[in-house]
């Protein structure tokens, strides 16, 4: 994880932090084709980033969830095991890379959890 973290992450923000210098300098000469073309890099290295810094938040032993969450797990999909083989699927159905996020829903009535994929490094 070190190296993951270190070199893989660290590219992300390199890059992320070089495109927002290149479209500030686009933005200042009303550059407009530039600024439409560094959009893509912007999102993908951005979302690169955010989406390894929620990972790196969500590292955790394993342990099965206890609580408020081990109950919602329980009810929604059966067993962490149930909740696990659907997560894996998902990610397994993902084309090319991308991301498979366990998320909770607090707008919801239930409080539901859901399952959701992100493709690439699209923010989650």
């Amino acid at each position: 994880m070190e190296l993951h973290h270190q070199k893989h992450n660290q590219t992300y923000i390199t890059n992320f932090n070089r495109a927002l210098e290149q479209l500030d300098q686009a933005m200042s000469k009303a550059d407009s084709p530039i600024v439409v073309k560094l959009q893509s890099a912007i999102k993908f290295n951005g979302g690169g980033h955010v989406n390894h810094s929620i990972f790196w938040q969500n590292l955790a032993p394993v342990n099965p969830p206890v609580g408020a969450l081990g109950k919602a797990i329980h009810t929604q999909f059966g067993s962490l095991e149930r909740l696990t083989d659907k997560i894996n699927l998902e990610g397994a159905a993902l084309l090319g890379s991308g991301w498979v996020w366990l998320a909770f829903d607090k707008e919801k009535e239930l409080n539901e959890l859901s399952i959701e994929t992100t493709a690439n490094q699209d923010p989650a």
